[in-house]
């Protein structure tokens, strides 16, 4: 189970830095929007991009996340990227996203497919 603080970070309109391994073993960090249940945190991307190709072949992830109220305050969540969702549910999703983050649904066009990032935390860090 994930924190509360991991939890209500995840619920509010703070960024996420998701860190995954490239091909040689260097880290590649994107800020993105973040979401969670109770067990789970959620991202969304596309296809497409490196952060995906690089959880598809090695789904070991971290997530950080910056209280934007207090940018001293975080949470980092070493985990594992568990399952990939498709289809209508990661479009829906990263309208949802979308909107608690700018009030409005996606407007950028969509290059390939969006797919959300299950992650599984294996350790979590709380600051």
């Amino acid at each position: 189970m994930l924190s509360e603080k991991t939890r209500t970070l995840a619920a509010g309109r703070n960024f996420a830095a998701l860190t995954t391994l490239m091909p040689d073993g260097t880290p590649q960090t994107h800020v993105m929007w973040v979401a969670s249940d109770e067990d789970y945190l959620y991202l969304n991307t596309e296809i497409d991009r490196q952060k995906f190709r690089n959880v598809s072949r090695d789904p070991r992830a971290t997530v950080t996340i910056i209280d934007s109220d207090d940018n001293y305050s975080y949470v980092e969540v070493r985990g594992t990227v568990v399952e990939t969702i498709g289809g209508q549910r990661a479009r829906d999703h990263i309208d949802e996203l979308s909107q608690r983050y700018n009030g409005k649904d996606y407007p950028n066009p969509i290059r390939s497919e969006r797919v959300i990032l299950k992650v599984r935390p294996d350790h979590e860090v709380v600051h």
